[in-house]
C-alpha cells in the first residue's frame, strides 16, 4: 500500500490523531482533517472547546456509574424513578438503548464491562460491589441482568447471581429475543423492549427447551 505523502506536518499530526478514534481510517481522519480546516475559526474553537469540555467536566455517577454532569444523575435523582429496580449492564452505550425504548421506569447499573480473562477484565476491575452495597439497603426488590448475549456476559451474569441470589430480591434476565452474541448497542429498540418487557426470572434461563 502506498503511504500517503502530506503537504504539511501539521495536517499529518492532525489525521494520526484523528485516526486513533474507533472506526475512523487515515482516509476518513484526512477527510476530518481537511474538513475542519475550512470551517470559521470560531466554529473550530467551539469544536475543541466541547470536547475539552467533556473530558476535563464529565462525572460519573456516584450511585449508578452512569455519565453525570453532576454527582448524581438526572435518572438515579429523579422521582419519577421506580428505586426498587435495578438494571445491570454492561456499558453506558447499553443505558442509552435501553433507555431509547420508553420501557423502562426503573434505575440502573453500570458495570463497566463485563468478566474476560482473555482481556484481563476480572470481577474487581467492574463495579460488582458498588452493586452488592446497593442491594444491602433493602429497598431494592428486583435486579434484571441486562447484559449482552454472549459468552462473557452470561459469565458475569451468573457470577453476579452467585453473589446476589441471598439477598431477597428477584433477579430476572432479558428474554432470549436478544440473539445470542448480540451485543445490546446493536439490538434494535423494539426487540430490546420486547426483551426487557417479557424477562424471565434468572434461575430459570438455565433450563433447555
Amino acid at each position: 500500500m502506498q503511504t500517503q505523502t502530506y503537504p504539511s506536518k501539521l495536517l499529518e499530526r492532525a489525521v494520526e490523531e484523528l485516526a486513533k478514534l474507533p472506526g475512523i481510517g487515515n482516509r476518513t481522519a484526512l477527510r476530518l482533517a481537511l474538513h475542519l480546516l475550512r470551517q470559521p475559526q470560531p466554529d473550530v474553537e467551539q469544536f475543541l472547546t466541547a470536547i475539552g469540555e467533556m473530558k476535563n467536566n464529565i462525572r460519573f455517577c456516584s450511585v449508578c456509574h452512569n455519565i453525570s454532569d453532576t454527582d448524581i444523575c438526572s435518572i438515579c435523582s429523579s422521582p419519577s424513578r421506580d428505586k426498587s429496580t435495578i438494571c445491570v449492564v454492561e456499558t453506558i452505550k447499553d443505558v442509552m438503548s435501553i433507555e431509547n425504548t420508553m420501557q423502562y421506569k426503573g434505575v440502573y447499573h453500570v458495570l463497566g464491562g463485563v468478566i474476560n480473562p482473555m482481556e484481563g477484565i476480572g470481577p474487581n476491575d467492574l463495579t460488582i460491589n458498588s452493586l452488592i452495597d446497593r442491594l444491602s439497603s433493602n429497598e431494592v426488590n428486583e435486579v434484571i441482568m441486562a447484559l449482552s448475549a454472549t459468552t462473557e456476559g452470561d459469565t458475569t451474569n451468573f457470577y453476579i447471581y452467585k453473589k446476589i441470589k441471598h439477598f431477597n430480591i428477584v433477579v430476572t434476565t432479558l428474554a432470549r429475543g436478544v440473539a445470542f452474541g448480540n451485543e445490546l448497542e446493536y439490538t434494535d429498540e423494539i426487540t430490546l423492549g420486547r426483551a426487557l418487557l417479557n424477562r424471565i426470572k434468572f434461575d430459570n434461563s438455565f433450563s433447555v427447551e
